[in-house]
């Protein structure tokens, strides 16, 4: 079969993404809305093996969720409790440590991930503390902590600038942001899921912020629940107008939506295809944020393997101790020995290659 009846329609895009030439809005809806899945795998791993080749990465990465509390009323969250609801939790600092000790204890990890409710009773001086202690018993992990929404909610709080709070985590060892609470841009949508979390405009705001402070960050889009087409393109497209400004966006992560456990939101499954087309698609519009991550906690394994054939480039991490996606209602194991993703990836045909999110091949740090 020729190379033009295999793309068919889409043979103008195979000729964009072949030149380098930047996808428009009206090339991400014909992608979204093409029935050629293969096609848009195709083109994908154009891209994914122009960037990195055969490699996949991974990180051994401890997930620590130092507090189910939250002021918040997001619609698709089965995490939260409220204050002074049955089953709240507050870690403190010194109990984040310990839960560091007992995982590096037993895995050679190399990044600490750290993100939790909106706890109106935890100050900046708690947080601070937090990294200092991880970063004075653990002095070359890479620390990513606090997601947008929480660095709005603590400035808040505190009565200092989100840039503050950043510099001030910053002075005490933070490495970078997860990028939680994306959700999706289009206001129409986020009105309606999570009507009190900050809009996408201050979303862009502190992490354009964080990226001047020298701190990388993550990209989220929650997706698979009532957004369309256009408002999983318009997402990437701002996102992808911010990484042209600042360069500091290390990677983009869609989290597919779980509606077992989201009382607000009773919906079906997203679908494996959806999965695989925001996967690709992505990809392709995103042509200046380097890597694209499956977040195997919200996808499922196998279907997380499936997708470094439609452009991802990174399997995430171990997961060790990660809640939020569990008790949304994932299957996907709590977490994994670092030689089950090796296992995975090499199965698929590519070469493991073990970072943090500062995406540096080398040994696991910090044991």
């Amino acid at each position: 079969m020729s190379d033009v009846l295999e793309f068919g329609a889409l043979s103008d895009i195979r000729d964009k993404v072949e030149t380098g030439e930047r996808l428009a809005f009206d090339d991400g809806l014909r992608l979204y809305r093409s029935e050629d899945l293969a096609a848009l795998g195709a083109l994908a791993q154009k891209v994914r093996r122009r960037l990195h080749g055969n490699r996949v990465f991974y990180s051994v990465n401890l997930h620590i969720n130092h507090t189910n509390i939250c002021n918040g009323h997001c619609l698709f969250c089965a995490f939260s409790k409220k204050p002074g609801e049955a089953g709240g939790y507050a870690l403190t600092p010194e109990e984040i440590l310990q839960k560091a000790r007992e995982a590096f204890a037993k895995w050679p990890v190399n990044e600490i991930h750290i993100s939790g409710g909106h706890h109106p009773g935890l100050d900046l001086d708690y947080y601070v503390k937090m990294i200092r202690l991880l970063r004075k018993a653990y002095g070359t992990v890479y620390l990513k902590a606090l997601s947008a929404p929480e660095i709005d909610d603590l400035a808040k709080r505190s009565g200092r600038s989100c840039r503050e709070v950043l510099a001030a985590l910053k002075r005490e060892g933070l490495d970078g942001l997860p990028g939680g609470g994306g959700e999706i841009f289009a206001p129409r949508v986020r009105e309606q899921i999570c009507a009190d979390k900050i809009p996408a405009e201050e979303y862009l705001a502190i992490h354009r912020t964080a990226h001047e402070l020298g701190l990388h960050t993550n990209a989220t889009m929650l997706y698979g629940h009532i957004e369309n087409d256009e408002d999983r393109v318009d997402h990437v497209i701002r996102l992808r107008a911010l990484q042209d400004e600042t360069r500091g966006f290390s990677s983009f992560v869609p989290l597919s939506f779980n509606p077992e456990n989201a009382q607000g939101m009773k919906l079906g499954l997203p679908g494996g295809i959806l999965d695989l087309k925001v996967y690709a698609v992505s990809r392709l519009l995103l042509d200046n944020i380097p890597h694209l991550k499956a977040h195997w906690s919200a996808t499922g394994l196998k279907l997380a393997q499936v997708a470094l054939s439609f452009g991802v480039d990174d399997l995430g991490g171990t997961n060790l101790g990660e809640k939020i996606m569990h008790e949304a209602g994932s299957g996907a194991p709590t977490g994994l020995d670092p030689r089950e993703l090796e296992r995975l990836i090499t199965s698929a045909g590519y070469e493991p290659c073990l970072v943090d999110s500062a995406y540096l091949e080398s040994p696991a740090r910090g044991r």
